[in-house]
């Protein structure tokens, strides 16, 4: 059976050999242990055995920085250094922190047999043979030396067919080119001169997404200094063109504006970032000294050695992929720049791209300190994606406007942007007008705070943005009474030329002026605005009504584990960092409407799916707590998307709808409601449990069955372990209290 695509990917960009022998490590700890999820510090053991062990037998490898040798690489660095390739594998690799536990996510193991695992391995070889082979292949501390002992005779002597002219045009691309981390994307080109020496030889690499030439565009460089006492590894800019198109003097004002700028955008740490780059005093030398973004100097007879020269290149590269990677995605490249780039466009990701983009969201929530349990990040994208309307219910205090804020956070949407707003929900709204607006006594209209963000999001110029509004303390009010209106409208989203539209959310009539009936006139839901509201689960808040849940998935935060605390040594590295800051709207957008939509081409599944909640429904009509086809279709849409992206298997995914979208709607005191909920339990429990639902035992007393969840017990095996744990909530709710809802907290 061949690797499933999520795990053959995971080398495609070789940031250091860390990956692959975090992987090979993780797979001799597994086939040593024969367990599923083995100790983390075994890992990291023979993680940091085998570097020592090439460094021993004087093969060269990636350095823990700001040391030479692996076997001085104190504990905590290790941690620090092994923490880059868990996070940029953590969509395959789980690190339960409780236990201290490392092994592949359960979806990633259930296809991971002996044949694939040894696949696996095989891969993670090879990758890692190849990235070797590409470190021992030449000296680039001999190259640079060389170059700056033999330059200045060189130009004395006849400059056709020169081997110095060889070395920069062919030799020293080639050797560059083998490097892991420089790939087809890069050009490497070297000059001495056209026709004659030139006075500031070079050795530059272009991303060919923004520029081939050094005339213009950013990129990558060696300079040496005209009397050959040092070369400069420089982040730069084309100089050529905005002088020739600016003149001299406003040529340097915008070169050294556009440094700004672009010092003002990234790290670069460990690059000089002052004026003190001398290669001439005077000529085209002083207008790379004005263009110079950054650098780092290496005088002549003192060139570090090999390993730190790669490594002071490496990390000088992921700084150029980071700003080629913004420019793009955003447009925003320098005007002077002639060239094609990627523009927001609203174009359809790839399937197989959503699991790397929800890696790294979870990378920029955790780089923030925060933690969530496995699959909730999945399951909050999963039910945007199915319906742009999320409840997230808990206790205070749990993190769920913290969550929307990172989310939408790690997507470029934030307050300063516009593209988040906060709506804080207040006890005395009684209408939309509220939230949306009304008509002042001059007939004005006075738009409401979620109004001024649909007028934002619906521009021209906005429409690829995403935009999200968080509704905090949503039940404070009645849910029904002030959002009524925009329920409704959510429900006539229909297809319009290829984009999502919806009926008119401002009644004509609210608009009397003319200046208003074209600001706010045919203002619907754009298809680019998703709404989630946070509610706490107490005596001070009202309860939803079914029409309110019938629309929305209701993701609960009520189970916590306070002992996880922030890890302030943890640097968390991303494999594509930049590529979310302006990602298009379509990641979330819905791609189904109607059933009828996603049914020839989910057929089985839906067919699964919809027999599963027949049975359910026969269960809940006796509480008339049954489901219609709305809420059919949105358990098929997210079940179709989850399958479609390989995120969960389809009983975990089963698991979050039917605690999500059946169990909230289930409260009261009678027996019927004891009957349904232990008949639930029944489905939610596997045959595997050893538990068994003793009906006319436990219709009398249900303690024996809800105490197995209760603190400190271990539950039993369930095949839906997730809504198993909340029906045992809402049992002891009803035995102790003679009433139970999902949302007594």
């Amino acid at each position: 059976m061949p690797l499933p695509e999520s795990v053959t990917q995971i080398f495609k960009r070789k940031q250091k050999s860390y990956k692959m022998v975090l992987i090979l490590s993780l797979i001799e700890e597994l086939r040593v242990s024969n367990l599923e999820r083995v100790s983390y510090d075994h890992v990291k053991q023979r993680f940091l055995n085998y570097f020592i062990a090439e460094q021993d037998s004087g093969n060269r490898v990636d350095l823990p920085p700001g040391r030479e040798l692996w076997s001085d690489a104190p504990k905590s660095q290790l941690k620090d250094i092994i923490n880059s390739p868990i996070n940029a594998l953590s969509h395959i690799l789980f690190v339960n922190s409780e236990d201290n536990t490392i092994g592949f996510h359960s979806q990633i193991q259930r296809q991971l047999g002996e044949e694939e695992l040894s696949q696996l391995e095989r891969l993670a070889n090879d990758e890692l043979q190849s990235y070797n082979a590409a470190l021992q292949h030449f000296s680039l501390q001999g190259y640079l030396e060389k170059i700056m002992a033999e330059y200045t005779s060189a130009k004395k002597e006849t400059f056709a067919s020169h081997a110095l002219g060889t070395l920069f045009r062919q030799t020293l691309p080639s050797e560059l080119k083998a490097l892991p981390f420089l790939d087809d994307q890069y050009k490497i080109q070297g000059s001495v001169g056209q026709g004659n020496w030139a006075t500031v030889p070079w050795l530059a690499i272009l991303d060919k997404r923004i520029t081939e030439t050094t005339q213009r565009g950013e990129y990558v460089v060696y300079l040496f200094a005209e009397d050959m006492s040092a070369v400069y590894l420089t982040f730069n800019q084309g100089v050529t063109a905005p002088i020739q198109e600016k003149g001299r003097r406003e040529g340097y004002a915008y070169l050294r504006s556009r440094t700004q700028d672009i010092q003002g955008l990234l790290s670069l740490n460990h690059m000089n970032k002052d004026d003190n780059i001398h290669l001439v005093d005077s000529g085209l030398g002083q207008d790379y000294q004005v263009s110079t973004i950054a650098y780092i100097k290496y005088e002549r007879g003192a060139v570090p050695n090999d390993e730190q020269l790669i490594q002071d290149l490496e990390n000088v590269m992921e700084d150029y992929r980071l700003y080629v990677d913004t420019v793009t995605s955003t447009g925003n490249v320098a005007d002077n720049e002639e060239v094609e780039v990627v523009t927001q466009e609203a174009a359809p990701l790839q399937d197989e791209q959503v699991t790397g983009i929800l890696h790294q969201i979870q990378s920029h929530i955790r780089r923030k300190g925060f933690f969530f349990p496995e699959h909730l990040i999945e399951n909050f994208y999963l039910s945007l994606k199915t319906k742009p309307f999320v409840i997230l219910a808990g206790i205070s205090g749990t993190g769920k406007t913290r969550l929307v804020k990172l989310f939408a956070e790690a997507l470029g949407a934030t307050g300063n942007n516009g593209q988040f707003t906060l709506i804080p929900v207040r006890p005395d709204w009684s209408d939309p007008a509220d939230l949306l607006g009304y008509k002042d006594l001059s007939g004005r209209f006075k738009l409401g705070p979620l109004t001024e963000v649909l007028v934002e999001a619906r521009k021209p110029e906005n429409g690829h943005k995403p935009y999200f509004i968080c509704m905090d303390e949503m039940n404070l009010a009645r849910v029904e009474h002030y959002f009524s209106d925009l329920l409704s409208v959510l429900e006539t989203q229909d297809w319009q030329e290829g984009k999502i539209q919806t009926q008119d959310l401002i009644s004509s009539t609210m608009l009397d002026t003319p200046e208003d009936q074209v600001k706010f006139g045919s203002l619907g839901i754009p298809e680019n605005v998703f709404l989630i509201g946070t509610v706490n689960m107490d005596e001070t808040t009202h309860p939803f009504s079914k029409k309110v849940l019938d629309r929305a998935n209701t993701i609960e935060f009520n189970y916590i584990n306070l002992q996880q605390y922030p890890d302030l040594g943890v640097q968390v590295e991303t494999d594509d960092p930049a590529d979310l800051a302006e990602l298009n709207h379509l990641f979330l957008r819905s791609d189904y409407l109607q059933l009828v939509d996603a049914y020839d081409a989910n057929k089985e599944l839906v067919v699964r799916t919809t027999e599963r909640l027949v049975k359910i429904n026969a269960l809940l009509e006796d509480v008339l707590a049954h489901v219609g086809f709305r809420v059919r279709d949105a358990i098929c849409f997210y079940m179709i998307y989850n399958e479609r992206y390989k995120l969960m298997s389809e009983e975990e995914a089963f698991d979050w709808q039917l605690l999500q979208k059946i169990l909230p709607r289930i409260q009261g005191s009678h027996s019927s409601v004891r009957r349904v909920l232990l008949n639930l339990m029944k489905e939610a429990l596997s045959t595997r449990s050893g538990v068994t639902v003793d009906f006319p035992a436990f219709m009398d007393d249900a303690t024996p069955l809800y105490m197995r969840w209760a603190a400190g017990q271990t539950p039993p095996t369930a095949k839906h372990p997730q809504s198993a744990r909340k029906l045992a909530f809402m049992l002891r709710r009803l035995e102790e209290d003679g009433f139970t809802s999902y949302w007594l907290s």
